[in-house]
């Protein structure tokens, strides 16, 4: 007797919003992120960035875009692997000259963190979509 395995994407249309959300994340992070690439000196002679707490904070509001419209179509496993393919690569690709090597520790928090966020807003936005609309009452 022998089992097929199941897999999670069945057909195009379940595959679809992991790919939509993925080139979203990938295009929203060279939107936000791709052009600011060099650290700003401070006077004491520390180094900040290169990323503003404005790019990133932009980057996670218009990301909600995506996984909006793939959560609120029930597509929770497509808005949570496809968002945090897209930036797991993305962060890479980006940081991958760093000579140090602490690229990877910082590339595994970006996916482990977009996993955990998206996860949550993700069933969130499902939860909020289930909930039975109140109807007008009728009046004769």
């Amino acid at each position: 007797m022998s089992q097929r395995l199941q897999h999670p994407f069945k057909s195009w249309s379940q595959l679809r919003p992991a790919l939509v959300t993925a080139a979203s994340a990938l295009a929203l992070w060279a939107l936000w992120l791709g052009s600011d690439q060099r650290r700003d000196l401070l006077p004491d002679g520390s180094s900040t960035g290169p990323y503003e707490a404005w790019q990133v904070l932009g980057l996670v509001l218009t990301l909600l875009v995506p996984v909006y419209w793939a959560a609120s179509r029930r597509h929770i496993a497509g808005a949570v692997v496809g968002t945090t393919a897209g930036l797991t690569v993305a962060s890479f690709y980006d940081w991958s000259d760093d000579a140090s090597g602490l690229y990877v520790i910082g590339v595994t928090m970006v996916m482990l963190g977009t996993i955990a966020v998206t996860t949550g807003v993700s069933f969130l936005i499902a939860a909020i979509g289930s909930r039975p609309r109140p109807t007008a009452p009728v009046t004769s």
